[in-house]
């Protein structure tokens, strides 16, 4: 039945010459359509949290039940993001990310629906399980067609896809909220998303060889660390997946812990920003949804400036430049909390702020789990770092936070936000020296 989901078949290899012109036009094809698959992804992602005002309006909805709901999600995606991954190590990303994309863009139609909180909280926990099936065909498509040395800019790049996609949801529901009610906050982008799923159908190929091209680190003559005694196109069993290249890998579970804390930062900010400036410093609807818009979009040039760090100046090395962001997070999460009312602009800035600095160790910790595994185990690693990230990072900032705000006020939601931080910091510390390439560029 799921004979279709198999990876793509090798096929006999092309001549010099039309490598050489094709390999640039695939690579192209397959970065746009994980591109705008995966920022089609978020839009049924990031919808929830600027329709929330108006499920408390209109629903009778409490702010600790947005939370529960909101943790549904990130719940969900966890461990959908690590299950499914060990499934699409396995399978071909151009029809696992589609159907992911469609079926998140389905259950986003019964939302308007759903009148009470458990309802919409197994809803939720669907549209997470769905929207798992985005990153680890991402990451298992970029080890196959961009080569370890490329990869932190390339994924930088890649990676500007949350942003995108976080952003456009603002002007989104605040047409569909004009045109069609708070309810066109959960069809529109629903509607976008299966639309889309069909294109990445369409657009996505599997590995280089299935189209006939040589191997990305023949082509690019840069093979990994990690996998200089394996043979790097052997498709491997789950057992060897799991339990000798993620489980039993030291680095990987440091990233993992230290991308639950960054993620309970990320989304703290983020989920409960609408909220927080419409309620605390008392901002418009409209003018914290651009606040919104802005955090995400400020994400693009820190998450390229990141990946090119790491590139450029610690030679593939990822965790220092995530430390000296998550820093910079710090400080501007502490003005931004301190910020008092009636002062707009420093609440807009500090979220620019945060915005261009929390994706970088986001995307980079990506990196870092492709890097610390072979390409057939990538997924996987991706989704193990992902179980953490959501499963207890999201669920913190979505439960924690509003159960901590409702019982302590606001104040104490940022003392979980700022120690998170300072944790994270410290567990990148401990892979400060990890570095992911084989210095001579041979094959071993």
């Amino acid at each position: 039945m799921f004979d279709f989901m198999q990876p793509a078949p090798h096929i006999k290899r092309l001549s010099d010459a039309e490598i050489a012109s094709q390999y640039p036009k695939y690579r192209l094809q397959v970065f746009l359509s994980i591109f705008f698959g995966y920022a089609s992804y978020y839009l049924t992602r990031s919808n929830f949290p600027l329709a929330a005002p108006h499920l408390i309006k209109h629903l009778g909805f409490t702010v600790a039940d947005i939370g529960n709901v909101r943790a549904a999600l990130g719940l969900a995606y966890g461990l959908s993001k690590f299950v499914m991954a060990t499934w699409s190590d396995r399978c071909n990303p151009r029809y696992f990310m589609a159907i992911g994309l469609i079926m998140s863009g389905i259950v986003n139609f019964f939302f308007p629906w759903a009148t009470t909180v458990s309802v919409m909280w197994v809803l939720m926990f669907l549209n997470g399980w769905f929207q798992g099936m985005g990153w680890p065909p991402s990451g298992r498509t970029m080890t196959h067609w961009f080569s370890v040395s490329e990869r932190g800019t390339k994924m930088a790049i890649w990676n500007c896809a949350h942003n995108i996609g976080g952003g456009l949801i603002a002007p989104i529901a605040l047409f569909s909220l004009s045109t069609y009610g708070w309810q066109g906050i959960f069809y529109v982008p629903g509607l976008i998303c299966i639309l889309l799923g069909f294109g990445v159908m369409a657009s996505l190929r599997d590995t280089p060889q299935s189209v006939g091209l040589p191997s990305i680190e023949e082509y690019k003559n840069d093979y990994p660390y990690v996998a200089k005694d394996v043979d790097i196109e052997k498709e491997l069993t789950v057992k060897e997946i799991l339990f000798k290249y993620v489980l039993n890998n030291k680095y990987v579970w440091l990233i993992a812990i230290a991308n639950a804390f960054v993620y309970c930062v990320r989304y703290g900010i983020l989920d409960w920003s609408p909220t927080y400036l419409m309620q605390v410093k008392a901002m418009s609807f409209k003018n914290s949804g651009w606040g919104y818009l802005l955090y995400e979009f400020a994400g693009i040039p820190g998450t390229l400036l990141a990946g090119w760090m790491s590139d450029r100046f610690f030679h593939g090395r990822r965790s220092p430049v995530s430390i000296i962001f998550m820093v910079g997070v710090l400080i501007a999460t502490y003005i931004y909390w301190q910020n008092p009312a009636g002062n707009p602009l420093v609440d807009i800035i500090c979220m620019i702020s945060i915005g261009f600095l929390i994706y970088g160790p986001v995307m980079l910790i990506g990196v870092s789990a492709l890097d610390m595994v072979p390409k057939k185990a990538s997924g996987t690693a991706a989704g193990f770092t992902g179980l953490f990230g959501y499963l207890l990072g999201t669920v913190g900032a979505s439960s924690g936070m509003g159960y901590i705000v409702k019982a302590y006020g606001w104040n104490a939601g940022f003392y979980l936000l700022m120690a998170s931080s300072i944790i994270a910091i410290c567990f990148l510390a401990f892979t400060w020296n990890f570095k992911p390439t084989i210095e001579d560029k041979k094959a071993v």
